[in-house]
């Protein structure tokens, strides 16, 4: 049985990250990752360019109940520590809006910086080793794979990710690992999603797109406010926006059931509803055709899509429609098309600053695993980096 002092289960971001630090604080550390090659989500992130994180790094970007593990966490590896990290190993960066990319816009330079740092500290990496089971021993634990292999450990850094693009291996396997150490698991559900709606608007203006503001709103109470961009398609709403305010309503419904759940839209977010409403009622004063009210201030489909509702030339009913039109939202597009996971290892057992298991000594978690959801922007891999790094230190 081989023997190491760390073992990391996956080897995804956070999971390289915590071999790194692990390797660099002296253990003798093994990564078992499941799939044949590391870090396959990492090469999709930023579409292609790896968003690996933000500007204005804090604890208020990601979800309240994490706030404070997510706090202290940065505490100790926050945005100039991620960066100088990246920077020693030859990434060089810019900022952009400010999200922070590799200057080659590609994130299959940040994964080979990875890989080549792996390779310089000697980490062995087992591949196609899928964890089923962790055992207790008499100094530490054993890790077993579905094939039958083991590997003895003092520590355990658990980096299973959450259950986006399952074929790229965050499948939500290592949550039944975190069970069996008597972990609870806040409901996994989609964030950062496409939603699906029922409405005409979706079918006749699929595939155009419109700046606006969108709003979550839940049993008639708006949760949150978002400026984006909106993209109508078949099966309902995408777009900026709309991902940006998908967490929520993803929660709302297939978390908790409820079924008052709905996007409101802005599609003039440039004019306040007076400015709106006069600018209408000069129209109609100038006896401009229902279908053409809309003309300069929408996109021309749009108002073909209108103008049956223009028919009585009802200016307030107009401006409601344009600067609050409802959506009922039936539900989210899955995990293959989810940019996040929203739920995991709930964060109350774990331990802040060590990211240790408070029900397991010398167990630690890092990553999407963990109940810790950040907004789009990078902010999700900037806490893969802090996370791995920080739990990789096993204190």
């Amino acid at each position: 049985m081989q023997k190491f002092s760390t073992v990391i289960i996956g080897g995804g971001a956070s999971g390289i990250a915590a071999a790194i630090s692990a390797r660099r604080n002296g253990e003798d550390v093994v990564i078992c990752e499941k799939m044949q090659r590391l870090g396959k989500k990492i090469l999709i992130s930023g579409a292609g360019r790896c968003n690996i994180s933000n500007e204005d790094l804090s604890e208020l970007h990601y979800n309240h109940e994490a706030s404070g593990l997510v706090k202290s966490v940065f505490s100790r590896f926050d945005k100039e520590k991620i960066e100088k990290f990246f920077g020693d190993l030859g990434l060089k960066l810019y900022s952009q809006e400010n999200r922070i990319f590799p200057v080659t816009n590609q994130a299959a330079s940040v994964l080979k910086v990875l890989e080549e740092e792996l390779k310089r500290l000697k980490i062995p990496i087992e591949f196609g080793f899928d964890v089923n089971h962790i055992a207790d021993s008499a100094k530490g634990f054993i890790v077993k794979s579905k094939s039958g292999k083991t590997i003895f450990c003092g520590s355990i850094v658990i980096t299973g990710g959450g259950k986006t693009y399952p074929g790229l291996g965050s499948d939500g396997s290592c949550y039944s690992l975190a069970e069996s150490l008597g972990h609870k698991i806040i409901e996994p559900v989609p964030s950062a999603a496409p939603l699906l709606v029922k409405d005409r608007f979706c079918h006749f203006l699929q595939g155009q797109k419109i700046f606006c503001i969108a709003r979550s709103v839940i049993d008639r109470e708006v949760k949150k406010e978002i400026k984006g961009e909106i993209l109508f398609t078949k099966y309902g709403l995408s777009g900026t926006a709309i991902l940006d305010i998908s967490e929520d309503i993803s929660i709302a419904i297939n978390r908790l059931g409820k079924k008052l759940v709905q996007v409101s839209i802005d599609m003039a977010p440039f004019m306040d509803k007076n400015g709106l409403k006069r600018e209408i009622e000069n129209r109609i004063s100038r006896h401009f055709a229902a279908e053409n009210l809309m003309i300069g201030i929408l996109p021309n489909k749009f108002s073909l899509v209108l103008k049956d509702l223009f028919k009585d030339k009802d200016s307030g009913q107009i401006v409601n429609a344009v600067k609050d039109k409802r959506f009922d939202v039936i539900g989210t597009r899955g995990w293959n098309e989810a940019e996040f996971t929203a739920g995991g290892v709930d964060t109350k057992d774990v331990k802040e600053n060590t990211l240790e298991s408070k029900l397991k000594k010398k167990v630690y978690f890092a990553g999407e695993i963990l109940d810790v959801n950040g907004e789009r922007g990078g902010y999700n891999l900037a806490w893969a980096w802090a996370s791995g790094f920080v739990a990789g230190l096993t204190e």
